[in-house]
């Protein structure tokens, strides 16, 4: 993969920390805005990223690239994706894909026609912890609640309260908890049971986003509830009960570091098969490879997952009358 990075935020600078474990991936360029200048000049220098750019059209057009990694704020994923596809080259965009379901199946669509990887960059989905708990939900036998539980006190939520309107708190920008925090859950559960019944979104709105909430989803023999906050704070956990036992994910949805089976008949099992200390390493390797490979049947399985949760996710923002963008 010869890589362009579209962005120089926080999640930039944590990708970097673990991609030279990955030597497979060339850094051939970064892009940023004019203030970025400085942050991008010292990752390029700490990196060996070969070039800095201020102009993705430039960056496009002449850096020796075959892939752009799209990790800017929510609302600029559409345009910089779709841009990215249009030059012909493969993209990996961050989570959430987009902000609409209309968008997503665009950019779908084109990168299809084009014979294009495009993936979103969501971490669970690529976990061998993942694969490992999808392969021990049979233990527990049918499974009849699900409570996943993200919630983290976020310090920009008391600039929010002071009347300092930051992306992640911006309705314009692609904010709020569902789509900031709750979204890892939604990937965790639509990975696992796929698309719901129903969808119902109980959030805390202030100031036209939701600061918290409660996302119900309906699968029939099987309710979930994925609480993202970002207002409050809790033990951060999964829960999966079934009529035979439980599964319990200790930690984030978008880490896995590890679960517990605890079985009726007294059973008990700890599960920590990472294979790096960094939750990105893993989606990354995938991605390398299948563009390497130009695997597209697997690209469209996960473009499938990823439609599922857009579908949700505009169900959920429908529910609570949460306008984005």
């Amino acid at each position: 993969m010869k890589l362009a990075i579209i962005g120089a935020g926080m999640i930039v600078k944590d990708y970097l920390t673990m991609v030279h474990d990955l030597p497979e991936i060339e850094l051939n360029a970064i892009v940023g805005v004019e203030q970025d200048v400085p942050t991008m000049t010292e990752l390029s220098n700490k990196y060996g990223i070969k070039k800095v750019y201020t102009d993705y059209d430039e960056c496009l057009n002449e850096a020796d690239i075959d892939t752009v990694y799209v990790a800017l704020p929510n609302f600029l994923h559409y345009a910089y994706a779709k841009k990215g596809l249009e030059a012909g080259k493969n993209v990996i965009c961050e989570k959430p894909f987009t902000l609409k379901l209309s968008e997503m199946r665009d950019l779908k669509q084109l990168a299809l026609d084009k014979k294009l990887v495009l993936v979103e960059a969501i971490t669970n989905q690529y976990l061998t912890n993942y694969k490992e708990l999808k392969d021990s939900m049979n233990k527990i036998g049918d499974v009849k609640l699900i409570e996943c539980n993200y919630s983290q006190y976020s310090h920009r939520y008391d600039a929010f309260k002071e009347g300092k309107i930051l992306p992640a708190f911006d309705p314009k920008k692609g904010g709020g908890a569902l789509m900031d925090i709750n979204i890892y859950n939604i990937h965790f559960i639509a990975g696992i049971l796929g698309k719901p019944k129903s969808v119902r979104y109980m959030a805390n709105i202030e100031k036209n986003i939701d600061t918290s909430g409660m996302l119900l989803l309906d699968y029939g023999k099987t309710k979930v509830v994925c609480i993202g906050s970002k207002d409050t704070s809790a033990k951060i956990q999964t829960t999966i009960q079934g009529n035979e036992g439980s599964i319990v994910v200790n930690g984030p949805t978008n880490v896995l570091s590890d679960f517990d089976i605890d079985l009726n008949d007294g059973f008990s099992k700890h599960v920590d098969d990472k294979v790096n200390d960094h939750r990105m390493y893993e989606e990354f390797k995938k991605f390398n490879q299948l563009i390497a490979d130009h695997d597209m049947d697997f690209v469209k399985q996960q473009l499938n997952h990823s439609e599922t949760v857009m579908e949700i996710v505009d169900d959920a923002l429908s529910s609570a009358d949460i306008k984005l963008g």
